[in-house]
């Protein structure tokens, strides 16, 4: 295989990803703890680098990992003198997938979800000095927990695991008593504030003040800018509650289905607004599950931006929150999926579904108990996670029939968690009774209006193949499912699939096209640019001008166009 680097990881130097990891909860006592670790994994003994898993290239390693057998990470760390009388918070973004954490040989965490951010209160474990602190991780690749696209015989679709620490690890100071989290929830004229952990506080917002009231607080908000992609204002604030200051913002926007010419539509601000995107699988040429720095975020955002989509579709991962951030402040929406556990049936997920079966029943599906359980709670804790963030428009609860059971039930469960988002329950197939939107994958056929009355997501299609030599991971392999011999010739395919059949059934109600996809990743070579970031196979004027007419064309009869 060809190592592929990205510029970012070509130049990276220093401690990586220094930059505070949580924008709506932003302390100013932090220490990175990024960078330089001792690790040993089997006969390997060495150093890795942090946060980039031992498979990548950025690790330093790039070797394969024997999964099921333990990695041990180590490194030494010494607190500022200013921490003194503050109580110690060690954090972890993600680490895949059981982590045991040890601080001076005391056990201070045990972590089993490979996707979500834990942390540990490790002041009463601290040491005057140096301290030490261990990570002991095993990635049993088990499909009974979260697992995403990662397989261990890797290839076409499924791609290379990711082991070990993916995501920041770092330090924080905090008062005895602290703003333990922020939930916002916003209406079309109104914020409510919640602070866990504290009850009493003050709110900046504007230059006013607002007062928390048993850990509440309603503020007004008259004439207020909506966010959009267009648009993507933030309200910044900040929260004071006795010794402890964080920084925060929300934003103001809705999200409904209304019936709008006779056609059920999906509305942000109460407008019909077609979702023009891509699916977005987050994975790195260089550091695979983890780019090289955040801004890379910002530069694939800007890039799908540029060529006139307003949605990512996050596909099986949870990404860093400086993700969603970016997301919130340069305005994408983000159709974040749930991360899929069980195991995936080629015959029963794939094939015949492809050919038409998609019809069946999910209740007696992906019976064990081990593998619904931690679905159920992977699910619950995503939707908390990223509750606050204004991009996320759209949960889908199982895509494609990987590890899908009772859809209808977990539809109201998540219904019930959160009731401001619609929700796709089933992406692609098997659909039940219960969802927001009827939600087809087409690669293969022609596309036709949708037959229920609920709104009709083009929820993945295209997959549309340019092969780049300088520029591809496997020379050997080209996995996608329509392949041409020149860029211009995909181009010309994309803007005619566009142009002959998206465009035509908007109209009869498709409120949103998720084209496959972003980049190439490994042997699949389907992006709108390569792996490694550096070519970008469709250029914005070949396609920004068919995305304002898609954009334009979802307007109500009689409405004024308005770019």
């Amino acid at each position: 295989m060809q190592k592929l680097y990205t510029t970012a990881g070509e130049t990276l130097t220093g401690v990586p990803w220094n930059i505070y990891p949580r924008p709506q909860l932003v302390r100013e006592d932090w220490l990175c703890l990024n960078g330089e670790w001792e690790f040993t994994h089997g006969q390997n003994a060495g150093t890795i680098r942090v946060p980039f898993c031992p498979e990548s290239p950025l690790s330093g390693l790039d070797i394969p990992v024997r999964y099921g057998q333990e990695m041990i990470y180590r490194r030494r760390f010494t607190l500022p003198e200013t921490w003194a009388k503050k109580r110690v918070l060690l954090h972890f973004g993600a680490v895949n997938r059981i982590a045991v954490v040890r601080l001076n040989g005391s056990t201070a965490a045990v972590h089993e979800n490979a996707y979500l951010p834990f942390t540990a209160d490790i002041t009463d474990r601290l040491r005057p000095g140096e301290n030490e602190l261990s990570v002991h991780v095993v990635n049993d690749m088990s499909p009974r927990h979260p697992w995403g696209k990662q397989r261990i015989r890797r290839g076409g679709m499924w791609y290379t695991p990711v082991s070990g620490i993916w995501q920041t690890v770092w330090l924080e100071a905090v008062p005895q008593t602290y703003i333990r989290s922020l939930t916002v929830r916003t209406g079309p004229d109104f914020a409510e504030i919640a602070a866990e952990g504290v009850s009493r506080g003050t709110v900046l917002l504007n230059g006013r003040e607002y007062h928390l009231a048993g850990g509440r607080v309603r503020i007004d908000i008259p004439d207020p800018i909506l966010w959009t992609p267009e648009t993507p204002h933030l309200y910044r604030f900040e929260l004071c509650s006795g010794e402890d200051r964080v920084a925060s913002y929300f934003a103001m926007r809705t999200l409904t289905v209304e019936t709008v010419d006779g056609v059920s539509r999906l509305c942000l601000n109460g407008k019909p607004y077609f979702f023009h995107g891509v699916l977005d699988q987050g994975w790195w040429s260089d550091g695979l599950y983890t780019p090289a720095d955040p801004g890379c975020f910002e530069r694939d955002i800007l890039a799908m931006k540029a060529l006139g989509f307003n949605t990512l579709r996050k596909h099986v991962k949870v990404e860093p929150e400086r993700f969603y951030y970016d997301c919130d402040r340069l305005g994408m929406i983000v159709f974040q999926d749930m991360v899929n556990c069980g195991r995936v049936s080629f015959l029963r997920d794939t094939l015949l579904p492809t050919l038409g079966l998609t019809r069946r029943r999910d209740l007696r599906l992906h019976r064990d108990g081990t593998t619904r359980r931690s679905f159920l709670l992977s699910m619950e804790a995503t939707a908390a996670l990223l509750r606050n963030h204004p991009c996320v428009c759209l949960w889908t609860i199982f895509n494609e029939g990987w590890g899908q059971f009772c859809a209808d039930e977990m539809y109201r469960r998540l219904r019930v968690l959160d009731d401001t988002r619609f929700i796709d329950a089933t992406s692609g197939w098997f659909r039940q009774k219960e969802s927001d939107v009827e939600s087809v994958h087409n690669y293969f056929r022609r596309l036709r209006p949708g037959t229920e009355p609920r709104p009709l997501l083009l929820s993945e299609f295209g997959g549309f193949v340019w092969r780049s030599p300088d520029h591809s991971w496997n020379a050997g392999r080209t996995y996608g499912y329509r392949k041409y011999a020149s860029r211009e010739e995909m181009v010309r395919a994309l803007c005619a699939l566009y142009e002959e059949q998206v465009l035509p059934l908007i109209p009869h109600g498709l409120c949103g096209a998720i084209l496959t996809q972003l980049s190439d990743v490994e042997d699949e070579v389907n992006g709108l640019v390569t792996y490694d970031r550096k070519l970008h196979k469709v250029l914005p004027e070949e396609l920004a001008p068919l995305s304002r007419r898609l954009t334009k064309a979802i307007r109500p009869a009689g409405e004024e166009n308005r770019i």
